[in-house]
């Protein structure tokens, strides 16, 4: 089972399943789609704070579908391909993913993408929101042109209202 979270905070909730995932017997294989981003040179060609570029071009979305999750099918994903802090190759080994694991997926604006998965969650938060957990003012933009745009609360099947991360509401779609 592949399973997209989507949003600021996404790494946080993908990792508090890992536990009981493995408690009911489905392995769980982290991915983190902040991995699979673009290196610098491509990342910052139009400046290190263009809205538009953060929002659709820092992800490598090939990479990403190719090693994680099309790869997933065949029985095993490469957890990481680019290590953006030093900004070269992660040089991670593939990870095997057996018949009954879910691959968990978090990263930023993953909707609307043709990403394919089992499940898509997605957390959405308001602009001050974002800014108390810390996210720069130049990408707000950003998020709320994929909020418009994409309209990710309409694609998901699980929503994370996290305007307090301690007190996440959650609304299953039919």
């Amino acid at each position: 089972m592949r399973v997209l979270i989507d949003g600021v905070g996404s790494g946080a909730l993908a990792d508090s399943l890992v536990e009981g995932l493995t408690a009911a017997g489905r392995p769980p294989v982290r991915v983190s789609g902040a991995d699979f981003q673009r290196p610098a040179g491509e990342r910052y060609q139009w400046g290190r704070e263009d809205t538009e570029a953060f929002r659709d071009r820092w992800l490598d979305t090939g990479s990403l579908r190719r090693e994680v999750l099309d790869a997933a099918l065949a029985g095993s994903v490469l957890p990481a391909l680019w290590d953006s802090v030093r900004d070269r190759s992660a040089r991670a080994d593939p990870v095997p993913v057996p018949a009954p694991a879910v691959v968990l997926v978090d990263g930023l604006f993953l909707l609307g993408l043709g990403l394919p998965a089992e499940l898509v969650v997605h957390v959405t938060q308001s602009p001050g929101a974002l800014q108390r957990r810390g996210v720069p003012e130049w990408q707000l933009p950003a998020f709320a042109s994929y909020d418009d745009e994409v309209r990710p609360g309409d694609l998901c099947d699980v929503l994370v209202r996290a305007e307090d991360p301690r007190r996440p509401a959650v609304v299953f779609r039919a």
